[in-house]
């Protein structure tokens, strides 16, 4: 074999190794499909559960609800007079759609500062630490979907002033929410992944 045939095989290899699938898992109405076509999802997630406690089908709902489970996910453009781009409309970025200093608070707090937005292991690690938080600061129960979606949302200030009650677009969500972690909970227990 020729030198540049091995370097162009070891090329291909090593780029190969580094690539990441940053796609929609193709079904995503079925908890069990996701973790059968992504099992390193649900070892990501259940690592989760065991250090801060947030039950699988809790953050499998909230990623479906920010992400669609999209690796570098990120929020639309603004716009000015309609066609003017005018930049993103947040920092929200990756699997959890952590905003800049969320992101940057807990990597600091938990001294992870090569933590990637767009790594599951990390967002759904940087998920667990905040909604444990939350469950800490306003008493949400750890398997309160809805809730938790609403102070990840609004942030823990917001939650406590009860600000999504001005916004009934956002409560229709915070019940999808729960209502997907109840469904996905379920499936995972049906197919025996809980």
């Amino acid at each position: 074999m020729s030198r540049r045939l091995r370097a162009l095989i070891l090329l291909l290899f090593v780029a190969s190794c580094g690539s990441r699938d940053h796609s929609a898992p193709r079904n995503l109405e079925n908890a069990c499909a996701i973790v059968a076509e992504r099992p390193h999802y649900l070892t990501a997630m259940k690592r989760t559960e065991r250090k801060w406690g947030i039950p699988v089908a809790v953050q499998m709902a909230t990623i479906y609800q920010e992400s669609k489970f999209i690796g570098d996910a990120r929020t639309p453009h603004k716009y000015a007079l309609g066609i003017i781009p005018m930049g993103r409309q947040s920092s929200a970025f990756g699997y959890s759609q952590a905003l800049d200093g969320t992101w940057d608070e807990y990597r600091e707090k938990e001294g992870r500062r090569r933590a990637k937005r767009d790594d599951i292991d990390d967002a759904t690690d940087f998920m667990g630490w905040y909604m444990h938080e939350s469950s800490t600061r306003l008493g949400i129960p750890k398997w309160d979907a809805k809730n938790h979606y609403l102070a990840y949302h609004e942030g823990r200030t917001g939650f406590a002033r009860a600000s999504y009650n001005g916004k009934p677009w956002l409560l229709t969500v915070s019940d999808k929410v729960a209502d997907r972690a109840v469904t996905y909970d379920a499936q995972l227990r049906a197919c025996g992944k809980n």
